[in-house]
């Protein structure tokens, strides 16, 4: 551990010999890796894949996307918080991480300081989806269905602490409706679920509903967003049906470890908004759940910190605990 953490150091103050201007003309010279601290399939897989073919074109360089997936999320990011600070082992995280920190109270690594911001890169929002049976398409539906029922409503989502589980805690909260929580392990056995009758509602990423929202086979209450989810146009927002403030989603981001030199960051930063910016790309994530958005490296600093914050005080207020 020492001797990475000397070598750490020592790349750092290579870099600070270096102008501004030929660091960013001379980055990168070799291959780069962009960790991704969940498996394969996901947002942060998608986005991280799509950036990485398009860096490699622009850049001449190999750019290899590793999934390090485990303890959620924390084994890959360790694994970026003990990289060199040299631009060439980047994180793609999403607001997980922001979630642990209100679950487990602790982290192995403080978000805040052991990793550079580079740039926010796009969001998913949550929604809130009902068996048809349950009768339940909307807040006001909600609300009397728990007054007709109060003792038998229960819900599902993509498991305990997730960024889904503290959506629908805040619902709870806001509207003043009990619901027995049911923590899958992962979003997908909590759709197939509710699809199946098995369970009333679910509360998942709001784009593994939407194909049956328009087919009939799923009710959506609401989204999380403070703006309406372009896969579901139709569906109000939480924040539109009264429960405000309310703007939840799961964001996703490009990090790397702590002291990444201006200029790289501005380097990457620049070259991955062209990325993010082109029609196809837009389209392509979009298809597969992931809105763009637009967010610099002090716009990530502001969101991880007062992310921060609304997790742990949100977990303490419906005591969500690790299991």
């Amino acid at each position: 551990m020492t001797f990475k953490i000397l070598a750490s150091t020592l790349a750092a103050l290579s870099l600070v010999g270096v102008g501004a201007g030929a660091l960013a003309e001379t980055y990168p010279s070799k291959a780069v890796r962009i960790v991704v601290p969940y498996a394969t399939g996901g947002g942060s897989d998608i986005l991280a894949r799509q950036i990485g073919a398009d860096l490699s074109k622009a850049w001449g360089q190999g750019v290899v996307v590793d999934n390090k997936a485990g303890a959620s999320g924390n084994i890959g990011t360790q694994e970026v918080v003990r990289a060199a600070p040299d631009g060439y082992t980047l994180l793609l995280q999403n607001s997980t991480m922001v979630t642990n920190l209100g679950v487990y109270g602790k982290l192995p690594y403080d978000a805040e300081k052991d990793l550079t911001p580079i740039m926010l890169l796009g969001i998913t929002p949550i929604a809130l989806a009902a068996h048809p049976s349950a009768g339940i398409g909307n807040v006001e539906q909600l609300l009397a269905a728990a007054k007709a029922k109060p003792e038998s409503l229960s819900y599902g989502s993509c498991g305990i602490g997730t960024p889904q589980h503290f959506v629908m805690e805040l619902v709870k909260q806001k509207t003043g409706i009990a619901a027995v929580h049911a923590g899958y392990k992962g979003c997908a056995p909590a759709v197939s679920d509710v699809l199946g009758g098995q369970i009333p509602m679910a509360i998942v990423s709001a784009n593994l509903v939407a194909p049956y929202a328009k087919t009939g086979r799923l009710k959506v209450v609401g989204v999380s967003s403070a703006q309406r989810y372009n896969l579901l146009p139709d569906t109000p927002t939480f924040e539109e049906q009264g429960l405000q403030p309310f703007d939840f989603a799961i964001w996703y981001a490009l990090m790397g470890p702590a002291n990444l030199p201006a200029a790289v960051v501005s380097r990457i930063a620049a070259d991955v908004q062209k990325i993010l910016d082109d029609k196809a790309v837009q389209s392509n994530l979009s298809n597969a759940g992931v809105e763009p958005y637009k967010g610099n490296a002090a716009d990530l600093a502001k969101l991880i910190k007062t992310d921060s914050a609304r997790y742990v005080e949100l977990a303490r207020s419906a005591n969500i605990k690790a299991e």
